[in-house]
C-alpha cells in the first residue's frame, strides 16, 4: 500500500497540471499551451534523468531511497506553491521530476523483489495503479481545490499528503538491500539489448497515444461537448477509474496469459479508442457527454493497461539490472507523455 501511495503522489503532482491549466495560465499571464508545457518539461526531465539516476542508486538500500526521496518531494511541492512566476514554476517542475525519477524505479524494483515470482505482474500492476488512482482521486480533488482556492493550494495539498506517505513508509516498508553489485559496463550491456529497447519503444508509443488527450482534456472536452467544471472533473475521474482497472487487470492478465499476449490485447484496445475519438472529433463538435465518457473510459483502460505487462517484460529481460530497466522503461513512458504534451 505504501508503494502504491508513493506512485499516487507522484502521479498527482505530475498530472494535476491538466486540471488547473486555466488558473495557472491566467495568474502567471501565459497561454494555456505554455502552461501545458509544464507537463512536458516534467516529462522530458524525468525521461532523461531516470536511467542515470537508477544506475547511480541501484546498489543503495531501497527503503532509504524511497523515504528520503518522498521527503524531498514534499518540500519541493511547498516551494512550487510559492513560485512567483512562470520561470520559477518551470524550474521547480524540473526539480520535482528529478526527485520522482529517483523514487519511481526504486518503488517498482522493491515491489517486484518483495512479491512471489508468479505474482510479479500483479504486484507491478498494483503499484502502477497508484498513477491511475491519482487520475480519478488526486487530480479531481486537486482540480476542485485549484478552481476554489487557486492552483497553489493544489501543490500544498500534494506536499501534505506526501508527508503522510513518507511517515507511513518509514514505519511499514521492509528493509531490503539494493541490487547485486555489477559493473556499469554490464548494466549498459543489459539495457542496450534490442529486446529491452523494444519495450521502451512500445512504451513511448503507448504513452504518447494514451496521454495526448489527457494533457489537454480541459479545453478538448469543452470544445467537443460545450461543458466544463463538474463535467471536466467527471471526465478526469472516468479516465482515472478505468485506468486503475486497466493497470490492475493488466497485471493479472500478465501473470495468467504472459506479457506478450497482454500487450497485444491492450495495444489493440488503445488503437481502437484512438480511432473512435478521432472519428467523433471529425463528425461533430457537439458530442453527447455519455459518448465521450465511454470513449475516454475505453481509452483510459487500454492506455494504462499496457504498463504492467511492459514493465514485467523489462524486469524479466534485465535480470540483475531490474531497477535500471524499469527506469529506462519509465523514461519511455515520460518521453511519450512529453510527445503528447508537445
Amino acid at each position: 500500500m505504501c508503494l502504491l501511495l508513493a506512485t499516487f503522489v507522484i502521479g498527482t503532482d505530475d498530472f494535476v497540471i491538466a486540471g488547473v491549466l486555466p488558473e495557472i495560465a491566467s495568474e502567471l499571464d501565459v497561454s494555456e499551451a505554455a502552461a501545458g508545457q509544464l507537463v512536458t518539461v516534467f516529462s522530458v526531465t524525468y525521461a532523461i534523468a531516470a536511467p542515470p539516476l537508477a544506475v547511480a542508486t541501484a546498489r543503495w538500500p531501497r527503503k532509504p531511497v524511497i523515504i528520503g526521496g518522498l521527503a524531498l518531494f514534499a518540500l519541493a511541492n511547498v516551494v512550487t506553491a510559492l513560485a512567483p512566476n512562470y520561470a520559477t514554476l518551470t524550474l521547480m517542475r524540473v526539480l520535482t521530476a528529478l526527485i520522482a525519477a529517483t523514487i519511481t524505479p526504486a518503488v517498482f524494483a522493491l515491489a517486484a523483489r518483495a512479491s512471489a515470482p508468479e505474482r510479479v505482474g500483479q504486484a507491478i500492476g498494483i503499484v502502477a495503479a497508484g498513477l491511475t488512482v491519482s487520475l480519478f482521486v488526486g487530480v479531481p480533488i486537486g482540480t476542485l481545490l485549484g478552481t476554489s482556492f487557486g492552483w497553489r493550494s493544489t501543490f500544498i495539498a500534494v506536499a501534505l499528503f506526501t508527508t503522510a506517505v513518507t511517515l507511513a513508509s518509514l514505519r511499514l516498508l521492509p528493509a531490503l538491500p539494493g541490487a547485486p553489485e555489477i559493473g556499469v559496463r554490464q548494466q549498459l550491456r543489459i539495457l542496450s539489448r534490442p529486446a529491452v529497447l523494444l519495450c521502451v519503444a512500445g512504451t513511448i508509443l503507448g504513452a504518447s497515444s494514451g496521454l495526448m488527450t489527457y494533457t489537454y482534456i480541459a479545453p478538448l472536452t469543452q470544445d467537443l461537448t460545450g461543458h466544463k467544471g463538474a463535467v471536466l472533473a467527471l471526465f478526469i475521474a472516468i479516465i482515472g477509474i478505468s485506468g486503475a482497472l486497466g493497470t490492475y487487470i493488466g497485471g493479472r492478465l500478465t501473470d495468467r496469459w504472459g506479457a506478450d499476449r497482454a500487450l497485444i490485447t491492450t495495444f489493440t484496445g488503445l488503437i481502437t479508442a484512438t480511432a473512435a475519438l478521432a472519428l467523433i472529433g471529425t463528425l461533430t463538435t457537439n458530442a453527447p457527454i455519455w459518448l465521450i465518457a465511454i470513449v475516454l473510459a475505453f481509452w483510459g483502460f487500454a492506455g494504462w493497461g499496457f504498463n504492467p505487462p511492459m514493465n514485467t517484460r523489462a524486469l524479466k529481460l534485465a535480470q540483475d539490472a531490474e531497477a535500471e530497466a524499469v527506469a529506462l522503461n519509465t523514461s519511455g513512458l515520460y518521453i511519450g507523455i512529453a510527445i503528447a504534451g508537445a
